[in-house]
Protein backbone atom coordinates (compact mmCIF):
# COMPACT_ATOMS: atom_id res chain seq x y z
CA UNK A 1 0.00 0.00 0.00
CA UNK A 2 1.33 3.43 -0.98
CA UNK A 3 1.10 6.42 1.32
CA UNK A 4 1.07 10.17 0.88
CA UNK A 5 4.61 10.18 2.30
CA UNK A 6 5.68 7.93 -0.59
CA UNK A 7 4.01 10.27 -3.10
CA UNK A 8 5.53 13.36 -1.50
CA UNK A 9 9.05 11.87 -1.56
CA UNK A 10 8.72 10.83 -5.21
CA UNK A 11 7.27 14.16 -6.31
CA UNK A 12 9.78 16.34 -4.46
CA UNK A 13 12.68 14.31 -5.87
CA UNK A 14 11.71 15.40 -9.40
CA UNK A 15 13.45 18.45 -10.91
CA UNK A 16 12.06 21.89 -10.06
CA UNK A 17 9.18 20.45 -8.03
CA UNK A 18 7.73 22.39 -5.14
CA UNK A 19 4.94 21.68 -2.68
CA UNK A 20 2.29 24.32 -2.06
CA UNK A 21 -0.90 24.27 0.00
CA UNK A 22 -3.99 25.07 -2.12
CA UNK A 23 -7.67 24.28 -1.61
CA UNK A 24 -6.73 23.00 1.88
CA UNK A 25 -4.54 20.22 0.46
CA UNK A 26 -0.96 19.68 -0.66
CA UNK A 27 -0.30 20.38 -4.33
CA UNK A 28 2.88 19.75 -6.29
CA UNK A 29 4.12 21.91 -9.12
CA UNK A 30 6.91 21.70 -11.65
CA UNK A 31 8.24 25.09 -12.75
CA UNK A 32 5.05 26.56 -11.23
CA UNK A 33 2.60 24.28 -13.08
CA UNK A 34 0.51 21.89 -10.97
CA UNK A 35 0.85 18.18 -11.70
CA UNK A 36 -0.31 16.41 -8.53
CA UNK A 37 -2.55 16.95 -5.51
CA UNK A 38 -3.21 14.92 -2.37
CA UNK A 39 -6.98 15.23 -1.69
CA UNK A 40 -9.28 13.16 0.57
CA UNK A 41 -7.13 13.56 3.69
CA UNK A 42 -4.14 12.43 1.60
CA UNK A 43 -5.64 8.98 0.91
CA UNK A 44 -5.60 9.54 -2.84
CA UNK A 45 -3.75 11.60 -5.39
CA UNK A 46 -5.00 13.47 -8.41
CA UNK A 47 -2.67 13.43 -11.40
CA UNK A 48 -2.67 14.70 -14.95
CA UNK A 49 -3.91 12.15 -17.45
CA UNK A 50 -5.24 12.56 -21.00
CA UNK A 51 -9.03 12.19 -20.93
CA UNK A 52 -9.16 9.14 -23.22
CA UNK A 53 -6.55 7.33 -21.12
CA UNK A 54 -8.09 8.24 -17.79
CA UNK A 55 -11.51 6.95 -18.90
CA UNK A 56 -9.90 3.64 -19.90
CA UNK A 57 -8.10 3.42 -16.55
CA UNK A 58 -11.28 4.13 -14.58
CA UNK A 59 -13.15 1.44 -16.52
CA UNK A 60 -10.36 -1.14 -16.32
CA UNK A 61 -9.44 -0.63 -12.64
CA UNK A 62 -12.25 1.21 -10.84
CA UNK A 63 -10.91 0.11 -7.45
CA UNK A 64 -7.75 2.13 -8.20
CA UNK A 65 -8.73 4.95 -10.59
CA UNK A 66 -11.73 7.27 -10.80
CA UNK A 67 -12.69 10.68 -12.11
CA UNK A 68 -14.01 13.16 -9.56
CA UNK A 69 -17.17 14.90 -10.76
CA UNK A 70 -15.65 18.37 -10.56
CA UNK A 71 -12.64 17.22 -12.64
CA UNK A 72 -14.63 15.50 -15.42
CA UNK A 73 -14.00 18.33 -17.88
CA UNK A 74 -10.27 18.32 -17.20
CA UNK A 75 -7.42 15.91 -17.94
CA UNK A 76 -7.04 14.60 -14.37
CA UNK A 77 -7.61 11.21 -12.75
CA UNK A 78 -7.75 10.21 -9.08
CA UNK A 79 -5.71 7.30 -7.72
CA UNK A 80 -6.54 5.50 -4.46
CA UNK A 81 -3.19 5.16 -2.71
CA UNK A 82 -4.26 2.03 -0.82
CA UNK A 83 -4.78 0.29 -4.18
CA UNK A 84 -1.22 0.96 -5.40
CA UNK A 85 1.08 -1.61 -3.84
CA UNK A 86 3.86 -1.59 -6.45
CA UNK A 87 6.45 1.17 -5.85
CA UNK A 88 7.40 1.11 -9.54
CA UNK A 89 3.79 1.72 -10.57
CA UNK A 90 3.49 4.60 -8.11
CA UNK A 91 6.68 6.16 -9.44
CA UNK A 92 5.51 5.74 -13.05
CA UNK A 93 2.21 7.49 -12.28
CA UNK A 94 3.91 10.42 -10.51
CA UNK A 95 6.61 10.81 -13.19
CA UNK A 96 4.06 10.61 -16.01
CA UNK A 97 2.04 13.43 -14.45
CA UNK A 98 5.21 15.48 -13.88
CA UNK A 99 6.23 14.95 -17.50
CA UNK A 100 2.88 16.29 -18.76
CA UNK A 101 3.36 19.54 -16.84
CA UNK A 102 7.13 19.98 -17.19
CA UNK A 103 8.42 22.58 -19.62
CA UNK A 104 10.26 21.23 -22.70
CA UNK A 105 13.62 22.44 -21.41
CA UNK A 106 13.32 20.19 -18.33
CA UNK A 107 12.43 17.20 -20.49
CA UNK A 108 15.53 17.90 -22.59
CA UNK A 109 17.68 18.27 -19.47
CA UNK A 110 16.32 15.01 -17.99
CA UNK A 111 15.92 12.51 -20.86
CA UNK A 112 15.69 9.65 -18.35
CA UNK A 113 12.39 11.15 -17.16
CA UNK A 114 11.16 12.19 -20.60
CA UNK A 115 11.66 8.68 -21.96
CA UNK A 116 9.97 6.75 -19.15
CA UNK A 117 7.04 4.69 -20.39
Amino acid sequence: MSTSDDVRALALALPETTEKEAWSMPTFRVAGKMFLTLPEQETSMAVRCPKEERDELALAEPEKFWVADHEAAFAWVRVRLAAVDDPDELRAIVVDSWRQAAPPRLLKEHPELAAQA
